[in-house]
Parts: structure tokens; sequence; C-alpha cells
């Protein structure tokens, strides 16, 4: 196979060695382009710069040894093989070892020149050095050892070390230089060396610097192009000629100011004031509001809702529940019903039938309702706003962008739109979460919520936990009790897991057979959920055993007390969700965290939990715990991954590059560079920002 000319975007098979077995073999991990080979990144390297001769071997040290293999034996034990050989070269013998390695005993050979690294140790019985064998390459009779920094890769079984090396090597060579991306000033400000040059340094480093030098350079780009990519979408949509200039707030946002039972705190009354300032712009409104649980989100929602209404618009708030839709239309519906607002309410279960759906569709597009509350039936196809002023998504985690510009085309304008989320996420991280978006903060609870008293235990302790929960139901309350799975697995991992079907089999057979239970998981059909919700939120249930299918759910007052089973098996920041579901009335509330705390990560996660109610100190806690790779797994939705940036660590680099960002998008000079950088973010993300790279 030959090709006249180079580009990033042929198929990898056209690099030398990579034929249809191994372009296979690459496609499984995702690689199926030059530019998937090329920014397959080393997940370590290892120091392969000299070799040590065996009698110099040092015990406790890493080494490179080359020598022949003069004896092969292997044995079982328990569920390992182990491989035993002795190397020896001019100087000496070493025992090597490895552990369940099979696919070695039809390598390894007497007279098998190899090259070893791994850690030394002295063995007493042979009175040798010996090593167990990290790595292993296999060499010609003649072959000379390549040194240096060696690049280790992630694989899949039918990819070598070797062969992924020498891929990459190919694709090195037979590369033209990359074309640069930035201008020299900003690579000057940042000391950011050349792209092509990083490229291949990250590959093959001749040394550490250099390898720190490529790291830094390939990761600032990939947060640039990020950063790039959602503010160019964001210019996009806040085109002044496609924006609505709301009129400053009069009469109907006071009156709902006075009507209301609580007054806004500092943090609500700024947030308005934002949202407001937003509103009365001639640029479309993009603004994520992240709040707390409880922290009073809905209400600024609402007076936005309200504002849009005043001017004669439209508004939208799509609810990721049924239930949640429901309570909310109830909410709103009460509190402006005496204005003269109409509120209408767009969910399965309301429209079931497709006269009473066409009703709705129809007072929708005749403009016979102001303020719409629904479901993903927002979305449907026959759903069409006669003036469309605002658009509200509540838990925005859960929709994702793709949904959310679904409904900014359900009207011939373009309407504000304003998204909520109780996810706590660390400042910083929001800029690469929601970098299309504004950001505003709500971080203080309003007054008279109760403090919630969080406290672990141990599983020795279920009996007493139930009994204190027992009390609880017996003094009026209700009770909440959380299970990581629906039904038993036979998985090894998973078999000591009690499911939610057990522990309500066990709890509603048992102390609570006096109590009306319920169970509630997401395998349920939707309108079964919605009613037992509806039985628990109107305090028939009094003790609802569930999964995490509640951590966004109805408002329940008499909710008192959450018990958590296998705590350990939830994330800090989903565990803080789930504790926010009780809290909500006047009496004391708790959350119990049953849990396995032999893990010293479990313990320091679930310690964190009883000490702060922060839900942001609690992000930065869970971050620096367990990583951003689960982080932005959970939080990003459909936002690229990162190949070589790691979000915590750099920190710093993500705030320059999104100032890099906005100072580049916003200069007309860099416009020579913008083909270069499209073409990029078209390699490196495809059609996550499609709206951009088609320009």
């Amino acid at each position: 196979m030959s090709k006249t000319t180079f580009e990033l975007t042929d198929d990898v098979m056209y690099v030398k060695g990579v034929g249809p077995n191994r372009a296979q073999a690459l496609a499984k991990l995702n690689i199926r382009n030059k530019y998937d080979l090329l920014t397959h990144y080393p997940r370590a390297y290892e120091n392969h710069t000299s070799l040590t001769e065996i009698i110099d071997l040092v015990e406790g040290e890493t080494a490179l040894v080359v020598g022949q293999i003069c004896d092969v034996s292997s044995r079982k034990a328990r569920n390992l093989t182990i491989i035993n050989a002795l190397l020896e070269d001019d100087t000496g013998e070493l025992q090597l070892t490895w552990f369940n390695q099979d696919y070695l005993l039809n390598k390894l050979r007497h007279g098998v020149r190899v090259l070893v690294i791994g850690k030394t140790k002295f063995d007493s019985w042979s009175e040798n050095m010996a090593m167990n064998v990290q790595r292993v390459t296999f060499l010609d009779a003649d072959e000379e050892p390549e040194l240096g920094i060696m690049p280790i890769y992630p694989l899949t079984a039918a990819i070598s070390q070797n062969v992924m090396r020498q891929a990459v090597k190919n694709l090195l060579k037979s590369m033209p230089p990359l074309k640069e991306i930035l201008p020299q000033k900003l690579l000057t400000e940042h000391e950011l060396i050349s792209l092509d040059g990083a490229a291949r340094s990250i590959h093959f480093p001749q040394s550490n610097e250099e390898l720190d030098a490529a790291r830094k350079r390939l990761a600032f780009d990939e947060l640039f192009m990020i950063q790039c990519g959602l503010l160019l979408i964001k210019r996009q949509t806040q085109d002044e000629r496609l924006g609505i200039s709301h009129a400053p707030n009069g009469r109907l946002v006071n009156a709902v100011l006075n009507d209301l039972p609580f007054a806004l705190t500092e943090d609500q009354r700024q947030v308005f004031g934002e949202v407001s300032a937003d509103m009365e712009s001639k640029l479309p409104m993009r603004r994520l509001i992240q709040g707390d649980v409880g922290s009073g989100k809905t209400v600024v929602a609402l007076l936005a809702l309200v504002k849009a209404v005043a001017g004669g618009w439209q508004g939208a708030f799509m609810a990721p529940t049924e239930i949640l839709a429901a309570q909310h239309f109830e909410t709103f519906n009460k509190l402006l019903s005496g204005l003269g607002i109409r509120v209408g309410l767009l969910s399965a279960k309301v429209t079931r039938t497709q006269k009473l759906r066409e009703e709705v569709y129809n007072q929708i597009s005749a403009h016979g309702l102001d303020i719409v509350i629904g479901t993903h039936a927002l979305l449907q196809e026959g759903v069409n706003f006669a003036k469309l002023g605002l658009v509200v998504t509540d838990e925005q985690h859960r929709f994702g962008v793709a949904q959310r510009k679904s409904l900014e085309k359900k009207s011939d304008t373009l309407p504000d739109m304003l998204v909520m989320t109780a996810t706590p996420i660390p400042r910083t991280m929001t800029l690469t979460i929601y970098g299309d978006l504004d950001v505003s903060l709500i971080k203080h609870l309003p007054p008279g919520r109760k403090p919630i008293k969080t406290s672990v235990k141990t599983p020795r302790s279920r009996k007493t936990v139930y009994n204190f929960v027992h009390d609880e139901i017996s003094a009026g309350r209700q009770a909440y009790v959380v299970c990581p799975l629906i039904e038993h697995s036979e998985s090894e991992t998973l078999a000591d897991i009690d499911s939610a079907e057990e522990v309500f089999d066990e709890l509603s057979n048992g102390i609570f057979a006096d109590v009306n239970c319920a169970l509630l998981h997401g395998k349920m059909k939707p309108r079964d959920k919605d009613d037992i919700m509806e039985r628990f939120r109107d305090g028939e249930v009094k003790l609802l055993v569930a999964t995490t299918v509640i951590e966004v759910g109805v408002d329940v007052p008499n909710a008192s007390v959450m018990v958590v089973e296998h705590a350990e098996r939830f994330g800090l920041a989903q565990l803080h969700q789930l504790r926010g579901r009780v809290g909500r009335g006047s009496a004391k509330s708790y959350c119990i965290l049953i849990a396995d705390m032999k893990a010293d990560l479990a313990r320091e996660r679930l310690t964190a939990l009883e000490t702060t109610t922060d839900g942001f100190k609690l992000a930065e806690h869970d971050l620096k715990l367990r990583g951003p790779g689960q982080f932005f797994g959970e939080a990003q939705h459909g936002l690229p991954d990162l190949k070589i940036a790691d979000v915590f660590r750099d920190i710093e680099l993500l705030v320059q590059a999104r100032k890099a960002a906005e100072n580049f998008i916003g200069d007309d000079a860099n416009l020579s560079y913008f083909a270069n950088l499209r073409t990029n973010i078209a390699l490196a993300y495809g059609d996550k920002f499609s709206q951009i790279t088609e320009a």
C-alpha cells in the first residue's frame, strides 16, 4: 500500500508495518487514523539510558541488563504461573522471575538474547542476584539494544510495546513538520516549544527536560483547543442580531417577590441581578447557576421566567423527572395563577393520549400558555412555541449540550438559556465543563434549613441504625434507605453487596413489618416510579428503599432520615446529593452511612462527609482522592476526553489556556491561524464542536 501525500486523517494502515490485522487491533484502542496514532500518548516512561553488567548490579535498584537465557523452568502455585530463568553475561548470572505470563514459555529458550528491566534483590538460596522482570525485549544475536527514555503505551492484547513503538517511529519518520496553530507571541508568552517538536518528543524524548516541555505544550494545546471550541460556540450563539432584549424588572417581577413566603438571600439577589442584566442585554443569555442542594436555584429561575413573560414572551422549564416536573408545576401555578400567568405541564403522563397531547401542543403554539414545565417531552417533534424567550434546564448534567440546543430550535427567535446544577463542581473545573456558559454561584443555604447530622457506621451497627429509623417513623417522620444495586449480583466483586431488593425484603418483613414500605429502582416503569414517589410525598409510604434513582427527586419535608448501605461504593458528590434529600423540613435530620471502613481511601472520603456539608469543598476533596478521570467521566456528558492534560494537576495551565483562548478568539489579527486551529479541533474532537469546525 502506498500513498504519495501525507494527511493525518489517512487510515492507520498507511503507516509502515501496520497491516489489516494490526489495524483491527489498534481500532480497539480507538486508533483508526494517523492522528489517533500520533496522539496515543505514552502512559509512562522507562529510563533505558544505560546498561548494567550483572557483576555491577546493586540490590534494590532498577537496572537494565542484556544477556543470554541459559535455563528456563516453570511451576504452578495456587492460581499463579511462575516462570524462572537464568540470564548470563560475560560477568555473571542473574535469576529472572515472571508471574502469570504463560505466553513467554514459547519465547524463552536456551541461547535467546534479551534485554530485561526490573528491580534487583539478592537471592540467598542461589547466592545470585535476582530480578522480578518488569519488561523484557527479545533481541537478535547481533542486535544492539536501543537505549534512551522509552515510552510505555496503553496496549491491547494483540499489540506489544515493541510493535507500538515501531509503528509510532515509522509514523514520525514519514511525517512532515506539523503546521503551527499558535502565534509566536503566545508561544513566547507561555514558554511553549513548537507543536512539531512536542509531538515528536512526547514519544521519544532525549531527556526528562525535553519530555516536560513536550507535555506542557501538548497539554496546553488540548486545554486551549477545548476553550477555543467552547468560546467560538458561545460567540456564535451570542449574536446581537439574534438576541432578545428584555425590559427591566417591573410590576410582575415585583409582585412575585412580594408574594414569596420568604426573602431572597444575598446570593439569590446577586445571581438574579446577573440573570436580569443578561436578559436585558441584546446578546442571548447563556448562564449556568451552580448551587448546592436546597440553595434556592429554582426561585431565581422562576423570577427569570416571570421577567420573560412580562415582556410578552413564553418560557420553558425542563426538569429531569416527571415527578419533579409535576412538583414544579404545582409550586409555580400556586404562586403565579393569581397574577394571570398561565402555567402548563407537558409530560408523558399528562399527554398519554393523542387528543390530550394535541391540546397542549396547540396551547403552546397559540401562546395559550406563558410558562411550560416539562420533561424530555418538551423536545418532542410537534412542540413549537409561539414566542419562546427563555429556556431553563434543571440538573443540566442530565441533559447535555445537544438536548439544550434542540430546545433552542423550538422557536423562530434565539431564546435566552439558563441552566442549573446542584452538582458541586470546583470553580476552575467549570472552565472546562461549562466553558461556553457564564457561571453564577449560590453558595449559602437559605436561613431556616436545618443542618443534617451525618455519621458513618460499620455493618455491625445496622440493627441499632434501623431501630433508630423505626423510632423516627414512629414519631411521625419518613425515611429513605439507599442501596447501590437493584438486585443480587453473582459478580465476585459485588457478591457481598446487599441489593435494594434484598434490603427491602429484609426490612419490610422484619423490623419494619408494621410500617408501610415501598421499593423504588430504575428498572421500574416510569408510571410505577411516579406512583411510588407520589405515595411517599403524600406520606402514605413511610420507608422508601431505593437505588440512586432518588438522587434527583421530589421535595419531601417530612423525610428526616437517609440511610445509605455500602456507602463506600458511592462517590462523595453523589453521597452529598443523596444527603440533600433530607433536611427540608422543620425536624432535625440525619444521614447515616453504613460502610466497610477497612480501606484507607473509603475512611478518608466518608470522614470528610461527616465533617462538612459544603458541597464545593467535598467536590475538591473528591477530585484530589479520585483523580480527574472519574470526575470528568461523570461531569462532562459529551465534552471531549482529555488525552494528556490532567485538569487537577494542570489547573494553572487550564486558567492560562482559558485566558489565552479569550484573547486569541477576540483578536482579529489571529484570523490567519483559524484554518489550522479548526483543522486540529476537527481532528481531535470530531463532531463535538461541529458548529465551529464546519465554518
